[in-house]
């Protein structure tokens, strides 16, 4: 046993914790060979051409999913052991939702397969064929008559999703939403529109803490336009002033790929590109919310059913359903998707592509348990990609709010969930997953919430506007994400990582108990009686350019980070208990420790960092801050890292100089055989093994923008705003800057100015501030920078009490103060 090996156990042995978050992989077995196609006492066939009436042979196929899966009921009475439905190639349209119920499982050992015929492609869709008759509308815009009643959210021509007219039109380069105007609803704008009721606005955050949506009701009497909803995001907030977009409105009807379905009328209206041939074209309208169902119950669950090779299309967005808030999270979910499961177990997802999906592609909601995604491909959905999420009745002292506090005599003691209602011992394998979030920002590839022992394995994971991978509270650990290759993240929202994690569990906030010592008096055990199981992120590459390559946010706790290659944003780790890393290399950044308690237990050791910590609002630092490496390019002899003993109080036996690694340009961390890293216990790992295996998706996935060395390495964002120190009202003040004042102060962006040192005689002090408020307006104009606060202050009228709009823990309030002339 190596010395990381030795300082894990002891640590876990310490308190009591457990590291199964490698139980999944254990638990799920390989899929079995499906019976040939041609024993029709073990299959059933069918074709678009078939017909239900027949026995669903190769040469008499059946017509339809429903009549499948009801001659699979018949079949398996007189036949046991594995049974498979091959489709034949072609598009099947769902007339409604497949629902599994337990009468449709099978058994371990003989499983129930749909599946494809060997060599076959076959899309199930949960939209309908258009047959359209083209007439010129104008400028370009064709129109045709659909069934009366036709509604749909979606159009898709020639398997490509079309864009729903909206203003501004849709630019690919755009950095927010495909495109956004801050004039978007202006009164002037909404001149234009005869009738917009029924078209939606969707915009970021004002914070850019992900997004909100909203449906337009109408128009008043002076023009504004009306409108109702933003409730999809659990951190509220007005729409950002400036990202923002308008959809659904016909009078935006102007540019190529643009459609608008008249309802009333029943008349849809397509603005065709260049070089498309309309008139052979397939249009598809969309229809279902659900593709597939497994509804079971933990009593009588849904149990050995395997989707094979299919591709799935043509699922309704469902952005203005989103609304269930999940335990203090930045949050809300829909709970549903194209793929749903709910009391199933060893249930299988495999070799299928979800695609361009309007909402969550595949969401396991409650009771589950062994339900595996293995090499799969999910590209530009709506919302989520893959999410677990388990139920409020599970969770011991559950809040919804951000706000919401619970007194230490409130708390239920009792570790663990109440009730199984969560998915456990799960696995997402060698699945590549892009371009999610194509709606619904404040989304994830991957979501963990309330649920334990989820593996995510080998994924390649990016282009996404938020995390790669969220794990959204503490309940109840046990999760393995390993050898994953996550990047291109944070791409339109802030304040967040490529992995980021939440741990407002109920210890969060407690009232009445001082979180600085908590471990040391009789609810030492509070911090984990949520996240007892270890979560564990190993063997994976990280790289954020808009963010923190790993961001362990409010609380997280309990948590094992080793053998990770970080590749531009570092490692955050706010407030929080039991946090080892170890054997990381964190490229061109560094350790951000942002207000740590003051007993914490965190660990890092055995580290490669690039540059010194990058500390927000520490107090007191963690004991166990040691043996790391901060590389110095060329550095010609190895020192002690005097840079990181002076921050951290700590590093005793830490050594700066050149790690010198075997390829900084192909990505290639390892160190070579005379390296000083090696003498402080760093282990290499392996670097070209993170991501998706199978060939097919291998073929097809992007990898990283290597960076570039940390001396050719362009100024950050924080190096742009002045850090000068001024005297306002008796107290110190200067600008917020960088990154980790924004998130640990919670602002709304890099601006506003921060209050540094607050005495106790000072005119703030006597109105109220206290030190770490960040002062957002002046007599409600905004304070972007130190010297709008100093210039309003001059300007303001003399005995004129001044109204100031401050952040305090991450909260919005105004104070009154008389500043002197």
């Amino acid at each position: 046993m190596d010395r990381r090996e030795f300082l894990w156990e002891a640590t876990g042995a310490a308190v009591g914790l457990t590291t199964s978050g490698k139980i999944a992989a254990s638990l799920v077995r390989e899929p079995l060979d499906a019976p040939s196609p041609g024993d029709p006492t073990q299959s059933i066939l069918v074709s678009t051409v078939g017909d239900d009436q027949n026995p669903g042979t190769i040469s008499r196929p059946l017509k339809t999913f429903q009549a499948a899966q009801s001659a699979v009921r018949e079949l398996k009475k007189h036949n046991p052991g594995t049974l498979s439905v091959y489709f034949r190639a072609g598009t099947y349209y769902l007339p409604n939702t497949i629902v599994f119920t337990p009468e449709d499982s099978g058994e371990a050992g003989a499983p129930i397969i749909y599946a494809p015929y060997p060599g076959e492609h076959v899309l199930l869709s949960g939209g309908a064929r258009l047959s359209p008759k083209w007439t010129a509308y104008r400028d370009g815009i064709m129109k045709t008559s659909v069934l009366a009643g036709t509604t749909t959210d979606q159009l898709f021509v020639n398997g490509q999703r079309q864009m729903l007219a909206r203003y501004p039109n849709y630019d690919p380069n755009a950095k927010y939403l495909g495109g956004w105007a801050p004039d978007a609803i202006s009164p002037e704008r909404a001149k234009r529109w005869a009738d917009p009721r029924g078209a939606y606005i969707h915009a970021i955050h004002q914070y850019l803490w992900g997004d909100m949506h909203y449906v337009i009701t109408g128009k008043s009497a002076d023009g504004n336009v009306l409108y109702e909803g933003g409730w999809q995001n659990n951190r509220p907030k007005p729409m950002h002033a400036q990202y923002r977009f308008v959809e659904n409105v016909f009078e935006e009807l102007d540019a190529p790929s643009e459609w608008y379905l008249d309802r009333a009328n029943s008349v849809l209206y397509f603005y065709p590109p260049t070089g498309l041939d309309l008139e052979n074209a397939v249009v598809e309208a969309v229809r279902l919310k659900h593709l597939v169902e497994f509804r079971g119950s933990q009593e009588s669950p849904v149990k050995w059913i395997e989707l094979r090779g299919f591709t799935f299309q043509h699922a309704s967005r469902t952005f203005m359903v989103t609304r269930e808030p999940l335990l203090r999270g930045d949050w809300r979910i829909y709970r549903g998707g194209a793929l749903f499961f709910t009391g199933a177990e060893d249930c299988y997802v495999d070799d299928c592509f979800l695609d361009q999906l309007g909402g969550n592609c595949i969401f396991v909601s409650g009771y589950n348990r062994r339900i595996r995604i293995s090499r799969s491909h999910i590209a530009r959905a709506g919302a989520n990609g893959i999410s677990f999420v388990g139920e409020r009745k599970a969770v011991r002292n559950p809040l919804d709010s951000y706000d919401d506090r619970l007194g230490i005599g409130d708390l239920d003691l009792t570790p663990g969930p109440r009730t199984a209602d969560y998915p456990a011992e799960c696995l997402v394998e060698d699945t590549l997953i892009y371009q999610t979030g194509q709606v619904e920002k404040q989304t994830a590839p991957v979501e963990i919430d309330i649920a334990r022992a989820i593996t995510v394995r080998h994924c390649s994971i990016y282009d996404v506007p938020r995390a790669g991978i969220n794990i959204g509270d503490g309940c109840w650990g046990g999760h393995h994400i390993d050898h994953c290759d996550v990047f291109d993240t944070v791409k339109e929202t802030g304040d967040h990582g490529s992995f980021n994690s939440w741990g407002r569990d109920r210890w969060w906030g407690v009232k009445g108990l001082d979180l600085d010592t908590v471990l040391q008096g009789p609810y030492a055990k509070l911090p984990v009686l949520d996240a007892a199981e270890t979560n564990i992120l190993s063997n994976s590459r990280w790289r954020c350019d808009h963010g923190w390559d790993i961001d362990l946010d409010d609380g997280s706790t309990n948590y094992h980070i080793h053998n990770n290659l970080c590749l531009n944003g570092g490692l955050k780790l706010r407030e929080g208990f039991y946090r080892t890393c170890e054997n990381n290399v964190l490229v061109n950044n560094s350790l951000h420790p942002h207000v740590w308690y003051n007993d914490s237990h965190d660990i890092f050791r055995g580290n490669i960092v690039f540059t010194p910590y990058k500390p927000i609002q520490m107090r007191q630092w963690t004991q166990d801050i040691n043996f790391n490496l901060l590389h110095q390019p060329a550095m010609p002899q190895t020192n002690l890292a005097t840079a990181l003993q002076e921050l951290s109080s700590r590093d005793a036996d830490s050594l700066q100089g050149d790690a010198l690694f075997m390829d900084e340009a192909t990505g290639d961390y390892r160190v070579k055989s005379n390296s000083p890293a090696l003498s402080l216990g760093f282990v290499n790992f392996n670097m070209d093994n993170f991501g998706v295996q199978s060939p097919k998706l291998k073929a097809i996935a992007r990898q990283p923008v290597m960076p570039l060395r940390s001396s050719d390495a362009t100024p950050t964002l924080s190096e742009t705003r002045s850090r000068e120190v001024a005297v306002w009202a008796g107290a110190k003040v200067r600008n917020i800057v960088g990154l980790g004042e924004v998130s640990a102060a919670g602002s709304p962006g890099e601006t506003g100015v921060i209050l540094l040192e607050v005495p106790d005689t000072s005119d703030a002090a006597k109105a109220g501030f206290s030190a770490g408020d960040v002062l957002l307006a002046f007599n409600g104009k905004p304070i972007k920078q130190l010297k709008d606060l100093l210039q309003d202050t001059r300007q303001n009228v003399a005995g004129k009490a001044a109204s100031v709009t401050i952040l305090r823990f991450q909260q919005e309030s105004t104070i009154l103060i008389m500043l002197k002339p």
